[in-house]
């Protein structure tokens, strides 16, 4: 019991090491994050609902955990094959199109949630 303890642990720490190495080194999470919090001010500022609150969660969750997975399958191609290669390159075209496609659930999530209260 005593081991897995301490693995769990360790777990949390290798997973909160991860999360630090992409807020500190890349970009797009940083704004992503930026992002996020503003749209946490927005719900706290329009009050929003407890079911509002867990679909801009599930989005927000969504696009930082799409974007995460982009940045490592971009990290582990460029380390593979560090030159331009037309199917490396397809790859990462494929991996930037799941975060494409997690952003648009987040923008009509945004719009369902923030359009009605501005109009």
């Amino acid at each position: 019991m005593k081991k897995f303890i301490c693995g769990r642990i360790k777990a949390v720490y290798y997973s909160l090491k991860g999360a630090l190495c992409l807020i500190k080194t890349e970009h797009s999470i940083q704004a992503q994050l930026f992002f996020s919090f503003l749209f946490v001010l927005a719900g706290l500022y329009f009050e929003i609902s407890k079911l509002e609150w867990m679909f801009q969660i599930l989005a927000i969750s969504l696009v930082l955990s799409t974007e995460s997975l982009n940045t490592a399958i971009e990290k582990i191609l460029d380390l593979i094959h560090p030159d331009y290669n037309k199917k490396v390159g397809f790859i990462k075209d494929i991996s930037a199109g799941a975060v494409f496609f997690a952003f648009i659930f987040a923008l009509f999530t945004a719009l369902m949630i923030y359009l009605p209260k501005l109009l």
